[in-house]
């Protein structure tokens, strides 16, 4: 073909454009974003029906102290290697597990429904953990497979709650910074809070 002066038009590709894929979604959808926006209220309800529920001993509450306290420093040691949203943090306990602050909230919930002496209080824990935290948990490995290459031979070799014995490599350094950043101490804190009010309400039956 040519165009009015003669000339001959450059051709066209008829073959079809090549379409480019819709990137993955990096944000929870669904319930997955409902859960995520409503567990810290429900973490406030569910203390308010925690105390109402317990049945504390001075026996429970020091038993269900001394399970909580792996938990906190699960989580303590957690804080201190994660660098969210910047890199793939697999050290420290991210190299026995993929989730260790969800399992050391886990430790602790376990202490809590230990010093309750509580049916219901177990109950609603694990009813929180399958409606809330585990879509939780899978909304944030979506967004890490998506946002980091590496993740998927991370999760091949890492498990994602229950850690393996050996790590998968060596440890990195513990950063006081990151665990002052991210607030950790007040796992700590609520811990020992809810601790003292289960004291307080034995004191006052």
């Amino acid at each position: 073909m040519t165009d009015p002066g003669g000339n001959p038009l450059p051709a066209r590709d008829a073959s079809p454009r090549a379409t480019t894929a819709p990137p993955a979604p990096t944000t929870p959808t669904g319930w997955a974003r409902i859960a995520r926006r409503i567990r810290v209220p429900l973490g406030f309800l569910f203390a308010i029906v925690y105390f109402y529920l317990a049945h504390p001993t001075w026996r429970a509450i020091i038993a269900g102290l001394v399970l909580a306290t792996p938990g906190v420093l699960i989580r303590a040691l957690a804080s201190g290697h994660i660098h969210k949203n910047e890199q793939l943090t697999t050290t420290g306990p991210y190299a026995y597990t993929r989730n260790p602050l969800y399992l050391g909230s886990f430790i602790i919930a376990l202490g809590f429904a230990v010093a309750s002496r509580s049916l219901w209080v177990a109950a609603v824990m694990v009813v929180l953990f399958l409606a809330i935290y585990l879509p939780v948990i899978r909304s944030e490995e979506a967004y890490l497979r998506h946002r980091f290459s590496k993740f998927e031979d991370y999760a091949r070799n890492v498990p994602r709650i229950l850690p393996r014995l050996r790590a998968h490599q060596p440890h990195g350094a513990f950063s006081w910074q990151q665990y002052l950043k991210h607030r950790e101490y007040n796992a700590a804190l609520g811990t020992l809070a809810m601790m003292a009010g289960l004291a307080a309400k034995l004191l006052v039956r």
